[in-house]
């Protein structure tokens, strides 16, 4: 399925969907897009309440993992697919000020508006422009990785566990939302590289995704579905109806 899109293409309709949402998140896509969709999917008016709020607006996640994650103070912790930010300055909060937050992305926009909202409350927050499946960083780095509606994203998922697995301390959890479903996507909509962009055409199988991060070297705790995450548009309901494509919160362990 890897080989199914053009990658380059994908790339850049993922960069160009994900920088348009960074400049304009009210304009329509085909998910939802800001605090109304966070808190919907269980963010916290307090945490919500403690992150810059242009961050909040560009929000485009997919469930809620934090109560998963139970980050502790002093932890370092590693964003996939930062965005904007919301998710890196959420995980700030709850390591303090003795812990540490890197938040990666491939989107120069979503970059630029996550280091413009920087201050001196998030000074343990740093971002910069990386790939999921070539991180930049030594192994056994972190204690905890998140992310949020990213990973699907990906068309080498089980390269992207396998970093992520890498980077990862000893004993590290790996805690994030994201798109799978319930049957086999078909090669039409596989080869969509819209539908990959809009998080539906590069969703996996349940069973496959969770079989990807046991064979990376982690251990699968907990899988529950976000039944209140909905796509927007025709054919990503159709797509989602047809297949069961849908929402889950995960936690893994390395082993």
């Amino acid at each position: 399925m890897a080989e199914a899109v053009d990658r380059k293409e994908l790339t850049r309709l993922v960069t160009d969907v994900y920088a348009q949402v960074a400049q304009e998140p009210g304009a329509g896509y085909h998910f939802e897009v800001g605090r109304g969709v966070a808190a919907k999917l269980g963010y916290p008016d307090e945490l919500l309440d403690k992150v810059p709020q242009r961050a909040v607006d560009s929000f485009a996640g997919v469930g809620y993992y934090f109560d998963l994650a139970a980050l502790q103070p002093g932890q370092s912790v590693l964003d996939l697919g930062s965005g904007s930010g919301m998710d890196s300055f959420m995980a700030a909060v709850q390591v303090g000020p003795t812990g540490v937050v890197v938040g990666v992305d491939i989107t120069p926009e979503q970059l630029e508006n996550a280091n413009q909202l920087r201050s001196e409350a998030f000074s343990n927050v740093s971002f910069q422009h990386a790939q999921i499946d070539a991180l930049p960083f030594e192994d056994n780095s972190f204690d905890v990785a998140i992310s949020n509606g990213v990973l699907n994203l990906l068309p080498d998922k089980a390269k992207g566990f396998a970093e992520i697995a890498r980077v990862l301390k000893p004993g590290g959890k790996l805690a994030l939302a994201d798109i799978v479903t319930e049957k086999q996507l078909i090669e039409g909509i596989v080869c969509d590289a819209t539908l990959w962009a809009s998080c539906i055409g590069g969703a996996m199988q349940e069973g496959r995704y969770k079989s990807a991060i046991e064979d990376a070297g982690m251990r699968v705790v907990t899988v529950r579905e976000n039944p209140q995450y909905q796509f927007l548009s025709e054919s990503a309901q159709e797509a989602s109806g047809e297949f069961g494509v849908k929402s889950v919160s995960l936690l893994a362990e390395k082993r």
